[in-house]
């Protein structure tokens, strides 16, 4: 797994351009060339329903297929009265006799029993079991070696019958012992008519192949349906056969090229939107080869996924799991790329999938519920909830959907509700999914984060036990900066993440940082000005090297590494200028190494950070001192160049300003000043 997702990094960055034009080109191939290759009908139709567009003739003479309550009724008819095939046992009459002999002994009355035997082998002899019980006159047939004769089930002797066969035949005879006879023939007779299971079957499933599956024909030019008349059942018949004709008719081998262009044009339409959103709106999905891939992998996979199903024919199509592609692209990208996305794909498969609107409507509306409802991910157990909202949606979806098709609520088919509920069942694969993606291509999912935010992970822990007052830093940053984000946009649970692990560092000499010094003496006093800049400065690098240590996802490590970008230890820096005039201070001593923040959540990350240490060191926190503060600080940092890498606006850092302010206040507890009573 690891050398496949290092061969992967080698690819994807080796030629990073012609790699996503290659990846988009053989996505789109893809996709196109598994579409089932047939025209699609150009009505939309159900029972039920009027028909809305003009009056349609025949245009040209075709088939009407008998429905399938009408082929069912076929089957049952063939089933239940095909021909049952016996066997002839030509030994049977032998054996009787025989048996016969050895059990009535008196010999005067062997030629009448031998009579008797004789006639009713002569009729032949069944026996009725589980398998065999004719109906009256349903045909048979006699097979004796190689030759079939037919016969009827009332020239036959059931078992059950001997007795009264037995009586009739000697009640013209003088006999002695006449119940001592009867009994010692009906204990000789057994059946010389064995049912024949083989031949039976094999003739049935020919007479089975051979159903007639037309039963009537519509020629050319014949009225099908007027323009707002209600389709009922035989409407509908006759367009359903109308369609497989019509399909038929014009899926030739020359259409084929056409059909094929035409679904490319549609499958690139759609592909063009979606590249189009990826870059107005999330261009660093589209700049990142992984992510690129992932996303689109996700789309080819859902789409030949089905479209396989959709081919195979032996699935119910309700129970298709298309909910996991919104959850999976939500758990890597934002709301608006799952959004997109599942959207888009369903406007593909919409093209085949069968039902048309009703199959679209049914899985937007879902993939929308599913989306909505992991959009602030911080539990689990959300997952769960999710797949419960999906069943609702799909629950309600059907029924009003069924209600328009069909008129009425008697005709719902409540078995469809199984189907959605495996549907949503199977919905729950995409949680294994997520982490073997993760594993794959390298990218961290919100379920990943969420665990990264446990107080009681090692590091976290670690970091409250040796740097106690770092941690309560890092606990204000993350509400300011979750706070910030939120209300400009962007991913608030990486945010948070970002900021609970910004500071790592600091554990390894955790002294040497005002927030963790709990006495009056300060290590710092002992070193030169430079020397105590470059143990701050080393915070970002040891930080960087012990997340990499804990395997932390490059996404987190990102916020280490930008979080004071290439800002100066101002402290140190004017201690320095102002302790030695005379010498030339360079200030790449006390600077940090960078880079400098290339997203609007490093961004504020960096924004909280400083304002968050910087109030901290407030003589008076009263309003005009936190204005001031917050102002100041953030616009060194603009003016620094600070945010010149990532796409944040002047409205957004407005916004993050006021949420500083206002939390700072509450958090330092300033009061309105209220006049004094009079």
């Amino acid at each position: 797994m690891i050398n496949l997702r290092k061969l992967f990094i080698t690819i994807s960055n080796k030629h990073d351009l012609y790699y996503r034009i290659v990846l988009i080109t053989v996505s789109v191939l893809l996709i196109t060339f598994f579409l089932p290759q047939q025209v699609r009908f150009k009505y939309d139709y159900a029972p039920g329903v009027s028909w809305h567009y003009d009056d349609l003739r025949a245009p040209f003479d075709f088939p009407v297929y008998k429905n399938t309550k009408q082929l069912d009724a076929d089957r049952l008819q063939i089933t239940q009265q095909s021909p049952l095939y016996f066997s002839k046992d030509p030994k049977a009459v032998t054996h009787a006799v025989s048996e016969f002999h050895s059990l009535f002994k008196d010999q005067r009355s062997w030629p009448a029993g031998e009579q008797v035997i004789s006639n009713i082998y002569r009729d032949g002899v069944y026996e009725i079991t589980r398998n065999v019980n004719p109906l009256p006159g349903q045909q048979l047939f006699i097979v004796s070696g190689n030759a079939e004769s037919p016969s009827e089930i009332s020239a036959l002797v059931e078992m059950h019958e001997l007795p009264e066969r037995i009586a009739s035949e000697l009640s013209s005879q003088s006999v002695a012992n006449r119940s001592d006879l009867e009994s010692a023939i009906l204990q000789s007779i057994r059946p010389d008519l064995i049912y024949d299971v083989s031949l039976t079957d094999k003739n049935r499933q020919q007479q089975l192949s051979e159903i007639n599956p037309v039963r009537g024909m519509v020629k050319d030019g014949v009225m099908i349906i007027e323009k707002g008349k209600i389709v009922g059942q035989t409407e509908y018949e006759i367009l359903e056969s109308l369609k497989i004709a019509y399909q038929g008719d014009k899926a030739a081998a020359s259409s084929i090229p056409w059909l094929y262009f035409g679904y490319l044009l549609l499958v690139c339409t759609a592909i063009c939107v979606l590249l189009t959103f990826l870059w107005l709106l999330r261009k660093d999905i589209l700049l990142d080869s992984r992510k690129i891939s992932l996303l689109f992998l996700m789309i080819v996979f859902t789409c030949v996924f089905y479209t396989k199903l959709l081919a195979i024919g032996k699935v119910n199509l309700l129970m298709v799991p298309l909910c996991i592609l919104p959850l999976v692209t939500r758990a890597f990208f934002d709301t608006r790329t799952a959004l997109f996305t599942h959207v888009l794909t369903i406007l593909i498969l919409g093209t085949v999938a069968p039902g048309g609107f009703d199959f679209v409507y049914m899985q937007v509306i879902a993939g929308m519920v599913a989306i909505f409802s992991i959009v602030n991910m911080r539990k689990r157990g959300q997952l769960f909830l999710a797949v419960g909202l999906i069943f609702v949606a799909y629950i309600v979806s059907y029924i009003g959907l069924s209600l328009l098709n069909e008129g009425t609520i008697g005709k719902l088919n409540y078995m469809s509700a199984v189907w959605l509920l495996s549907n949503c069942l199977l919905t729950l694969l995409s949680y294994p999914l997520i982490f073997f993606i993760e594993k794959i291509f390298g990218v961290t999912s919100d379920f990943t984060l969420m665990e990264l935010t446990d107080f009681n992970s090692e590091l976290l822990r670690e970091m409250s036990i040796k740097a106690p007052g770092t941690f309560q830093h890092s606990l204000q940053v993350a509400n300011l900066a979750e706070a910030a984000i939120y209300k400009i946009g962007g991913n608030s649970l990486l945010v948070r993440v970002g900021a609970l692990y910004h500071d790592i560092g600091k554990m390894e000499m955790p002294m040497y940082f005002i927030e963790n010094q709990s006495t009056q003496v300060n290590p710092h006093d002992e070193l030169s000005f430079d020397e105590s800049a470059s143990i701050i400065i080393s915070h970002v690098l040891k930080g960087i090297k012990i997340a990499k240590k804990q395997k932390l996802p490059d996404v987190v490590i990102d916020f280490i590494r930008t979080h004071h970008g290439t800002t100066v230890v101002q402290y140190f820096y004017q201690s320095f200028l102002k302790n030695y005039p005379d010498e030339i201070a360079d200030e790449a001593d006390f600077s940090y190494p960078g880079p400098k923040p290339f997203s609007k959540e490093t961004a504020v990350l960096m924004m909280a950070d400083s304002v968050e240490a910087a109030a901290r060191s407030l003589p008076v926190h009263d309003m005009p001192a936190i204005e001031k503060l917050v102002d100041s600080v953030i616009n060194h940092q603009i003016n620094s160049g600070q945010f010149e890498n990532c796409e944040i606006t002047y409205k957004d850092i407005s916004g993050i300003k006021k949420i500083f302010k206002k939390m700072l206040m509450s958090i330092y507890h300033v009061r309105v000043a209220y006049p004094a009573a009079s």
